[in-house]
């Protein structure tokens, strides 16, 4: 195992501990933030993702989102090496079980331009953490107009991450508290 590797390791153990102990509820919050200070452009069509586990709720943006008429899509989760399919979601659509614990619509694949993106940390710079796959890095490689808006808790934060050159930053990370560009 390569020093980076042992230390994203490292750095996920302990953001899964810091993210257990909050309360995916604050959400709410979390969208009061991305209305008020970063909100979408006018038709841009957004990817978002169905929380699962313990990651922050985003559902209340999501429907949000989507009163106020912008095309959502949620990720597909493909089988290993491969980037995620965004399908197009409306809310109250039935989803259907995915890899990972994942849930997506059966809707027709979408090309976002406006990516909410899950995390496990975030540093001050823009650098993400996720959970080792790859799947979010070889996806935004391929939409690299797409702007990328990290989606967690303020405790998620580290001062700084370990990083590989396959790591794309985010253009701003969203918590309950603040939103902050990079």
């Amino acid at each position: 195992m390569s020093d980076i590797a042992h230390a994203k390791g490292l750095a996920r153990a302990r953001a899964k501990m810091l993210r257990a102990a909050c309360k995916p509820a604050v959400g709410e919050a979390l969208a009061a933030q991305v209305l008020t200070h970063c909100p979408p452009p006018a038709g841009a069509v957004v990817a978002g993702f169905w929380p699962i586990g313990d990651e922050i709720d985003i559902r209340f943006l999501l429907n949000a989102l989507a009163a106020r008429g912008y095309e959502i899509g949620l990720p597909e989760t493909p089988p290993r090496g491969a980037a995620l399919v965004f399908r197009r979601w409306t809310p109250g659509a039935a989803l259907l079980p995915g890899r990972f614990g994942t849930q997506h619509p059966d809707g027709a694949p979408v090309s976002p331009d406006f990516v909410l993106v899950p995390l496990l940390a975030f540093d001050v710079v823009g650098n993400r953490l996720g959970y080792g796959g790859g799947y979010y890095d070889r996806t935004l490689a391929m939409l690299p107009d797409a702007f990328r808006l990290g989606c967690a808790y303020a405790v998620q934060e580290f001062p700084k991450l370990p990083t590989e050159p396959t790591d794309l930053k985010l253009h701003a990370v969203a918590t309950e508290r603040s939103l902050r560009r990079f």
